[in-house]
């Protein structure tokens, strides 16, 4: 397989859950400005779309969506405990978290840190994330992770968008249990082996 990610962007849950499930993979450095890659090949003619995450599975069929991905690569080794069992209510727990993550976070970055966006707008839309934030460090209370006690693909996507909080002027210091959290999963080995990979500081 072949994961194409930026430095940082949202790729970097599927690459952590890549490394977390021991499947062999490549990973592509990708300018998604440029549309240009480290192996040489057109990135729009590759992914139409023209951002990543973008997995290139050995059949040599395209997987796109980050959500998407994440329970790709935790279905390919259902013993890593990264996605439960199809059908079982946690299940639906990690696809639930997926999906606000997708919608109610990672979203709501995009006018804090996308040039040119007014000042009160993202005022505005720096208050409402602050809000989807408040509500996630509750659901935290006495959980080490999102769902069950094992580290899921929910928890390195919420990971790494946590991770974009002061490029968007948040503070995330201020629920401390959120920032305990994401200090807990950096500290995981295939996140900080992830993060070498891609450039990024420990």
């Amino acid at each position: 397989m072949k994961l194409y990610y930026s430095p940082g962007a949202c790729s970097l849950a599927p690459h952590i859950a890549l490394r977390e499930s021991g499947l062999e993979f490549e990973a592509v450095k990708t300018n998604t400005r440029e549309k240009t890659t480290a192996d040489g090949v057109d990135f729009l003619r590759l992914n139409p779309k023209g951002y990543v995450p973008a997995l290139v599975l050995d059949s040599g069929e395209l997987l796109t969506e980050g959500a998407a991905i994440l329970q790709y690569i935790g279905d390919q080794r259902p013993e890593s405990g990264l996605v439960p069992p199809a059908g079982t209510l946690e299940r639906y727990r990690v696809q639930e978290w997926l999906n606000y993550t997708a919608t109610e976070i990672h979203k709501g970055f995009g006018p804090l840190i996308r040039p040119g966006v007014p000042e009160d707008f993202k005022a505005a839309s720096r208050q409402r994330l602050e809000g989807r934030l408040s509500w996630v460090a509750d659901q935290l209370i006495g959980r080490d992770f999102l769902v069950g006690r094992r580290f899921t693909v929910a928890d390195a996507y919420l990971y790494v968008v946590l991770g974009w909080t002061r490029a968007g002027g948040i503070e995330r210091e201020r629920w401390p249990g959120l920032h305990a959290y994401h200090a807990a999963i950096n500290a995981r080995p295939a996140v900080q082996a992830a993060r070498a990979a891609e450039g990024l500081k420990p």
